[in-house]
Parts: structure tokens; C-alpha cells; sequence
């Protein structure tokens, strides 16, 4: 069975390289992936070039007028921050303290979680993101119920919080370990340890979980360097923790727990020294960037600082783009992508481009999550994964930099809309948002 899809098409393949096709077509067919039906690219390419290839099609989807990309990833959102989007950011501790644990809090009743899931994840779903890494509450519920309504390739954690937090959000060591262990054997390779932070999560049960976690081949998540009072507050604590006296570093104290290797993914990572990268990079660990949460609090952000993707790429570090709903405000990978390239060319750094920012937004994030063979774009063999939105009027060059440019652009003063742009998503070949 053969599916024709008609419309213009983007492809990233690269950093720098994204095949556009104005007058597109793509061919998928039926597959069988693990035992279910399944449709994968079969050619993609001009009209012209396409359609001559094959006699017949059991269906034509027709999105001519619109622009087809694959389906996002965003590698670092907490999904139940959703009500604290928008609430007043001066720092990022003060805003933990004062909205973000109080809304978590809220998680602990089990039709509340349930509700906000299927809510959150339905919306997710429309706004073109069909994966990532995902963080949930303290609660087990919580995080099965996002698991529940969660449509496409996603890895999930609860997070864990021992030390340093409110006391409606602590778990002793015991509880947490126990809870983390159950759900790394539940899951598997869908579950990621998710210790909050160094500063909420003490070292044992860190090395406990991350040892267990391993052995399920789960994936390990957490934050790393976003601001530099977190850094400071970091180390006061762990300098009077036996064993880590001599620490030097946040990302020190993650390495010495056993929380670093090719399945790990650290949210921001801004302030990092030299011998913090090289840690990073030696353990292979990745890097979730997310500039509208690192934006100017006037920008709705935390004002944390801005990331700096050249040297991360010099020592061959991994990284993709993420919207870290909620110290981010909207949940469209637009609005990242937007901000990913505003913010550096305000600095005038070169090299942040709308190309770039598809590709560490789609592709980038599948290679992390251990994907990029089979999903991320939309090249042959690989599942038919994509969105599609308006094509943009604006847009006269043909270039793919050009098209993303005026598409996302229009927009930029008006970033709630971006929420709302995605006309239609597909995943496995089948439409899914209606």
C-alpha cells in the first residue's frame, strides 16, 4: 500500500543542509515495525521527479499550500509546569519556590493528573511535537498517566526530591530509590532517571537509581550550570558532603554519581568551564538547550544567560533544542527556533540559522533519544512522521533558510500564536491531531 503526499517539503539532513522541494512530493509505504502497521518514506523529491516512479497510489493526500517538515522533538519540558508558563520570572530559585513546587503540589490528586495529562498532551500533539525528554512530578501516577496520553517517542521520569525542597514535594531516600527502581523495570528504555537537580536529590540516591537505571538501559535526565546562584548553591552544599570535600564542579558531582554516559541528556548547561565540557564530552553525555527559558525575563525567560552552541560543538558534545515548559512560556518548537536565532543574532553570532534550528529541533533530538536511524526526518526507509502548516506568502526565494525564515518570523510579536500553527500531524503515515 502506497501513500502520495503532495505540498511543499523541508528535509533537514544537517547543521547547514535542508532539501526543499516548493512543488513536492512523498511517497510512503506500508510496513510492519514490531508487529504493527506502519508507513515509511519511500522517495521524496520534486513532483516531477516523483510521480513518474510509480503507477499508482491507494491514496493522494493533498497539502499543496502548505509546508510539510517532520515532527518535532523537544528534549526538556516538564509537563506539569503547564500553569506556570507565563507567571512572573526574576530568578530561577525564587520561581521554584514561589509558583513551580506549589503547581506540582497540585499533582498529588490522582484525577487532577489525570485531566491535565490527557489536556496537555492532546495540545503538545497539536503543536507539531511528537517526542522528546519529559519531565513529570514526585508522583508514580503522575508519570503513568502521562505515559497514557504521551503520542509518540517519548522518555519520561518523576522526578526525584530528597534534600533542599518543600516538604510536601520530599521523599526520604528509601521512598524515592524504591519508587525510581520500579518504574526503571516498569518502562525500560521509555523511563529516564530524572533526579530534579544536584541540589534536590542527594548523592546516594542518585548513585543508587543510576546504577539501576543502566542496567534497564533507561535514559538519565536532570539540570546542569543554568544559573550562576544554582552553580554557587550547588557547591556550598556538596563541599560538607562526605566524599565530595574536593569536588570542583556541578558537573563533577554528576560524574562521581554515576549520572554521565551516552543515555544522559542535561538540561541547559550555560556555565560551563573547560573541564566540565571535556567531561561531557569524554562520557558522551547531551545537552537540551533551551534559549526561550534562558531568554531575558523581558522576554518572558529567566534571564539565564546564552548558551554557547560553537564551543559545545567543539568538544563534540551533543545537544538539541527544548522548550523546558515551564521556565519557557509557550510549548511551540517555533517559538524555540525563533528564539534560538533572535537571541544570537542580537549578539551577532554567526552561524544560528532557521536550518539550524530545524534540525537540532527534529533530527538532533532523535539521535539523542537513539532514533535518528529510523525517525527525525524525512529521508527514505524512515517512518512518515511529519506536520504540516501554511505555506508562507512571504516567501519568494525557494530556499529552505528563506521559507523558515518568513513562516516563523511573521510571527514573532505575536509568539502565543505559535501554538496554534500546525494544520495537521501524522505519525506512522496516519493523521492523528484531528
Amino acid at each position: 500500500m502506497k501513500k502520495l503526499i503532495l505540498g511543499s517539503i523541508l528535509n533537514p539532513l544537517n547543521d547547514k543542509k535542508c532539501e526543499f522541494f516548493k512543488d513536492g512530493a512523498m511517497v510512503i509505504k506500508k510496513k510492519k515495525i514490531k508487529g504493527e502497521d506502519s508507513f515509511v518514506v519511500d522517495a521524496v523529491g520534486s513532483v516531477k521527479k516523483i510521480t513518474p516512479l510509480y503507477k499508482e497510489y491507494d491514496e493522494v493526500i493533498d497539502l499543496r499550500g502548505q509546508l510539510i517538515m517532520p515532527g518535532f522533538f523537544d528534549m526538556h519540558f516538564h509537563w506539569v509546569q503547564d500553569d506556570v508558563r507565563e507567571m512572573p520570572k526574576d530568578n530561577l530559585l525564587t520561581w521554584l519556590d514561589k509558583y513551580t513546587f506549589p503547581a506540582e503540589r497540585k499533582f498529588e490528586d490522582k484525577t487532577y493528573a489525570n485531566n491535565k495529562a490527557e489536556f496537555f498532551f492532546k495540545r503538545l500533539l497539536k503543536t507539531g511535537t511528537i517526542g522528546g525528554a519529559c519531565y513529570s512530578s514526585i508522583h508514580e501516577h503522575a508519570l503513568n498517566y502521562a505515559f497514557k496520553y504521551a503520542q509518540g517517542d517519548y522518555v519520561i521520569g518523576n522526578v526525584l526530591m530528597t534534600m533542599n525542597s518543600p516538604k510536601f514535594l520530599t521523599q526520604t531516600q528509601n521512598k524515592a530509590t524504591k519508587l525510581a527502581n520500579k518504574l526503571s523495570d516498569k518502562y525500560k528504555e521509555k523511563y529516564a532517571l530524572t533526579p530534579r537537580f544536584a541540589i534536590a536529590t542527594d548523592p546516594k540516591t542518585m548513585a543508587e537509581t543510576a546504577k539501576h537505571a543502566k542496567k534497564n538501559k533507561s535514559f538519565l535526565q536532570t539540570h546542569l550550570s543554568e544559573t550562576p546562584n544554582e552553580i554557587e548553591f550547588v557547591k556550598s552544599i556538596y563541599k560538607d558532603l562526605p566524599g565530595f570535600e574536593k569536588v570542583k564542579s556541578y558537573t563533577e558531582i554528576y560524574k562521581k554519581v554515576g549520572m554521565l554516559n551516552s543515555k544522559t541528556i542535561m538540561g541547559h548547561g550555560i556555565h560551563l568551564d573547560k573541564t566540565e565540557l571535556e567531561i561531557l564530552s569524554k562520557t558522551k553525555t547531551s545537552i537540551a538547550h533551551c534559549p526561550t527559558s534562558n531568554a531575558p525575563i523581558k522576554e518572558k525567560g529567566l534571564g539565564s544567560g546564552l548558551f554557547n552552541f560553537k564551543v559545545v560543538e567543539k568538544f563534540n558534545i551533543p545537544w538539541a533544542l527544548a522548550s523546558d515548559i515551564g521556565g519557557g512560556p509557550y510549548v511551540s518548537m517555533f517559538d524555540v527556533m525563533r528564539s534560538f536565532v533572535a537571541q544570537n543574532k542580537k549578539k551577532k553570532i554567526t552561524g544560528a540559522t532557521y536550518v539550524k534550528a530545524l534540525y537540532r529541533s527534529t533530527v538532533a533530538g532523535a539521535e539523542i533519544l537513539k532514533l535518528g536511524a529510523v525517525k527525525g526526518n524525512l529521508t527514505k526507509g524512515k517512518e512518515a512522521n511529519f506536520i504540516s502548516v501554511e505555506y508562507p506568502k512571504k516567501a519568494t526565494k525557494n530556499t529552505a533558510e528563506e521559507v523558515l525564515a518568513a513562516f516563523i518570523e511573521k510571527y514573532s510579536k505575536k509568539r502565543d500564536q505559535y501554538d496554534s500553527l500546525v494544520s495537521s500531524v501524522y505519525l506512522k503515515g496516519q493523521r492523528v491531531d484531528e
